[in-house]
């Protein structure tokens, strides 16, 4: 079908639009291989129904808003459905994922990041929360107001009938991964050659059930409250009496209320409280989590946006942990990955991040840096006019020769970095890539450096062309990369399901696609 797309004697390209159709037909958009989001949470939920909460557009920007929103949804089903409530997240970050699954799902997190800057980044978001704290609490009143009138629309019985209907109602259902015996997820996973039998699962839905629906709308209320409390540091709430009385005497029943919030304001002035543990360390394949959480338990791995190895680490932590139940990683920066096959005289017992899976191990299968380098690239934002960079590509390519011209340097482990943004013209461009590079810019010229820009000046045009072929061929090498992580799950013998799920809108995070497994009963 696509074997007019190369010159056969030349292997150049000869015909573009084959190449874009090649290229749209090996994605994973069209090749059928994801499971989509909402089967996911049909299957985990059961009869369970989502609940709306604090919205994050206060304190991230709306990528991150709605990255943290979806993601969070998914792994607190993910968690009910394991029945587990520790997390570990992986590459926390400034922990906006973390906090928002304690203070939004009462979950316990440890965010995990290398970087203290990071972990201190933590802290100010902290300082954010406290800042729009009123708006939060006056939000939830009003999501519980709205969830109220919904109910009311929904529910003409009352409650005590509702719950009569839930005990009697059986738990056998469908659409879900829960049954009393073995089930199949075949329907749930595309016919794309990928099927296993999901483990039985044993969590007790009928008694949440029926504690959610008995549970009043106050108690919901304070819970939510409560559970932003905790997740912030000692000092980020100040607690303030619910009333206050100018009288002498208070009553009783006002002194206890006064005690208890006594109580609580010092229990939260010591960090034990805390839902949410920002913890700085380097996670490796090797890293024993257990060094770094003291109180480990039954828990399920997180990682969004997990920068090059470290989302293959994630996954081999994952198989080898026998109390980690689930792993749910969104990866990112694919040109930081490891290869093995890449660079031969490497040692070949180290750990790599490319390839995972059997298969392509016994293949040799090497992507190299300029492959994975477009696997980065955003086909979707270009399509809606998001273009690339032309000018700050030109100027970084001509850089380059001259640099292997004049200086005669091939290879260095230094970057240029965004020094674009920064300068004034191309000459300012280049001699601060020079003073950052560390070469010397004073035998250079400025007639000599635009003598270069002014010789490759006309060929921008060839330039933005091969970019844009590199942004088409992009999603095809991300593609290689997921099945690659897939298929290592999939050779392992005790997980019960494993898939690719796409979670974000692309436009808003481009890489928009996470790995999510689940261990077999008997792993748990």
């Amino acid at each position: 079908m696509f074997s007019n797309v190369f010159c056969e004697n030349s292997k150049k390209l000869i015909n573009v639009h084959l190449f874009a159709l090649a290229a749209k037909y090996y994605s994973l958009s069209s090749l059928g291989v994801c499971t989509p989001l909402e089967d996911v949470l049909e299957a985990l939920r059961g009869d369970n129904q989502g609940t709306t909460g604090i919205k994050t557009d206060e304190f991230m920007n709306t990528k991150k808003s709605h990255e943290v929103q979806v993601m969070s949804e998914l792994v607190d089903n993910i968690a009910n459905y394991c029945g587990i409530k520790q997390v570990i997240d992986i590459g926390s970050g400034k922990g906006y994922l973390s906090s928002f699954l304690s203070m939004q799902y009462n979950l316990k997190v440890y965010g995990i990041d290398s970087s203290n800057t990071n972990t201190s980044g933590a802290h100010e978001r902290n300082r954010k929360l406290k800042k729009h704290w009123k708006a939060y609490q006056s939000r939830g009143r009003a999501n519980l107001k709205s969830q109220r009138l919904e109910k009311a629309n929904d529910r003409p019985v009352e409650s005590e009938v509702k719950c009569k209907a839930i005990i009697e109602k059986p738990l056998n259902n469908d659409s879900s991964l829960q049954s009393q015996d073995q089930v199949t997820v075949q329907d749930l996973v595309p016919s794309c050659g990928f099927t296993e039998i999901a483990a039985s699962e044993t969590s007790k839905q009928t008694e949440v059930d029926l504690v959610a629906w008995t549970q009043s709308d106050e108690s919901k209320l304070s819970e939510e409250v409560l559970a932003i409390l905790n997740v912030l540091p000692a000092d980020a709430v100040e607690v303030f009496s619910s009333s206050q009385c100018n009288c002498g005497e208070l009553c009783e029943e006002e002194k206890a209320q006064r005690k208890m919030a006594s109580l609580k304001a010092k229990a939260s002035k010591s960090s034990e409280s805390n839902l949410y543990f920002p913890l700085t360390s380097c996670i490796t394949a090797e890293t024993e989590l257990s060094d770094i959480i003291t109180d480990l338990e039954d828990c399920m791995m997180v990682g969004l946006h997990t920068c090059g190895d470290l989302a293959a680490n994630t996954l081999r932590i994952f198989t080898a942990k026998p109390e980690i139940k689930a792993v749910c990683s969104v990866g990112c920066c694919y040109h930081l990955l490891s290869e093995q096959f890449e660079n031969q005289e490497e040692c070949p017992e180290e750990v790599w991040g490319f390839p995972m899976c059997q298969y392509l191990k016994d293949e040799g299968w090497c992507c190299g840096r300029n492959a994975r380098m477009s696997a980065c690239l955003a086909l979707e934002r270009v399509a809606v006019g998001q273009m690339l960079p032309t000018e700050s590509l030109f100027y970084r390519a001509v850089l380059q020769v001259i640099i292997e011209e004049i200086y005669g340097v091939t290879k260095s482990d230094r970057h240029v970095g965004k020094i674009f943004s920064k300068s004034s013209s191309f000459i300012d461009y280049v001699r601060k890539s020079l003073k950052k590079l560390e070469l010397d810019d004073s035998k250079l010229p400025d007639s000599c450096i635009m003598d270069y820009y002014e010789k490759y000046k006309h060929r921008m045009n060839e330039l933005e062309a091969f970019n844009m072929l590199k942004v088409v061929l992009a999603p095809c090498i991300e593609l290689l990369i997921l099945l690659d992580r897939l298929c290592y799950l999939k050779e392992q013998d005790n997980i019960a399901w494993s898939g690719l799920v796409k979670l974000f809108d692309p436009v808003k995070s481009p890489r928009c696609y996470a790995v999510i497994a689940l261990k077999k009963q008997s792993c748990f």
